[in-house]
């Protein structure tokens, strides 16, 4: 893999990046749209600090809500998960609306406005896909026509939502999905999308993880260059029969070099051999571990460490090669993160190999080939 801050810096495609975390998701655009990210937004300041480790040249502006938009430099991607607790199956599922912390896509919204990006990629958990939205009303709309129900002034449940799943609700006046909520404010800031359902599994991941990623671009007629570099390798998703966890479509800074950063890949519906000492270590789940590690390149680390009094917690270390990330991405000690910190980091965080397939299927789709 070339290593960032080359010769060739200045010609490659600019990234911002918002809901940064760890920078899983920017590994993959970088990898995919063969960019650059160049400045950053993370408000936890530990898990930031990881990011910075990384990008040590991109600043962090800090807290989405409070940036001007207008001051910020201009870029051809931008890239983020906004957060997904308002939208995640397993919290309150209180939706993407004004007051919530999934809410905060408004906010990337107004980025996407001001900064008008050639390409925009977005990554969030399944519930994207059931939570309800409230869109603000739109001008001359009555409080009766904003998208309610009866039984929650206001808001919108699930059993009220529209039943196609094809119509993802052109007013303020019906309720409706939050990732309709997303799209249609793409459509209304002039940028057509599509988005992809996968799980990690699908790769060849050792768990399901199914995240939602969205691809979209911005209606005009000449948009950025998107390109593959010389030797860059074709990806593509696992093959699936069609089952609950299928894929569902829809300046020149020198700095000492880094390790490569997203592993070659490859290989998830490939056979794996399995001896006895695999099978003795990790039982009924020797196949699934010892494939991602033909996939990563490296062994897995120990699953559990012990606490005061012998009790068990998931190891960082191991939670970070389930991710695909090299060793050390977040764990290393120089990050002065806490183990409760690298945890809530890592679980928070975006599965690169996942995100470069899914943006990658989504790009296809979005610029299909003419020929080589």
């Amino acid at each position: 893999m070339r290593e960032p801050n080359d010769a060739n810096d200045d010609r490659r495609l600019r990234i911002g990046s918002l809901f940064s975390g760890y920078g899983g998701l920017d590994l993959a655009v970088e990898e995919v749209f063969d960019a650059r990210t160049i400045w950053f937004s993370e408000i936890n300041e530990p898990v930031a600090r990881v990011f910075a480790h990384h990008w040590p040249d991109a600043p962090n502006l800090g807290d989405i809500t409070a940036v001007d938009w207008n001051t910020v430099e201009p870029v051809d991607v931008l890239c983020g998960g906004f957060p997904c607790q308002d939208v995640s199956t397993v919290g309150k599922m209180a939706g993407l609306a004004p007051g919530t912390r999934s809410g905060l896509w408004a906010h990337m919204a107004a980025a996407i406005e001001v900064l008008q990006p050639e390409w925009v990629v977005i990554e969030n958990v399944r519930g994207l896909l059931s939570a309800p939205a409230i869109r603000a009303s739109s001008e001359g709309e009555g409080d009766e026509q904003r998208n309610h129900d009866t039984a929650t002034p206001g808001g919108a449940t699930p059993g009220d939502l529209e039943s196609d799943p094809w119509h993802l609700g052109e007013s303020a006046a019906r309720p409706l999905r939050a990732a309709g909520a997303v799209l249609g404010d793409l459509v209304d800031l002039r940028y057509d999308a599509q988005w992809l359902g996968l799980p990690a599994s699908a790769i060849g991941a050792p768990h399901p993880r199914f995240r939602v990623f969205i691809l979209a671009h911005r209606t005009v007629s000449h948009p950025a260059g998107f390109r593959r570099g010389p030797g860059r390798r074709e990806l593509a998703a696992g093959q699936s029969s069609a089952r609950h966890d299928r894929a569902e479509s829809s300046d020149h800074r020198p700095r000492p070099p880094r390790a490569e950063r997203i592993p070659a890949g490859g290989g998830a519906g490939e056979p794996v051999g399995v001896d006895r000492a695999a099978l003795r270590r990790w039982e009924r789940y020797a196949e699934a571990v010892v494939r991602w590690q033909e996939i990563v390149g490296r062994l897995a680390p120990s699953p559990a460490v012990l606490r005061e009094a012998a009790v068990p917690r998931p190891s960082p270390m191991f939670v970070e090669w389930l991710m695909g990330l090299p060793e050390g991405w977040v764990t290393d000690e120089r990050h002065a993160l806490t183990a409760n910190q690298q945890l809530a980091a890592l679980g928070n965080g975006v599965l690169p190999m996942q995100a470069v397939v899914a943006v990658s299927m989504l790009s296809e789709a979005a610029l299909p080939r003419t020929g080589d």
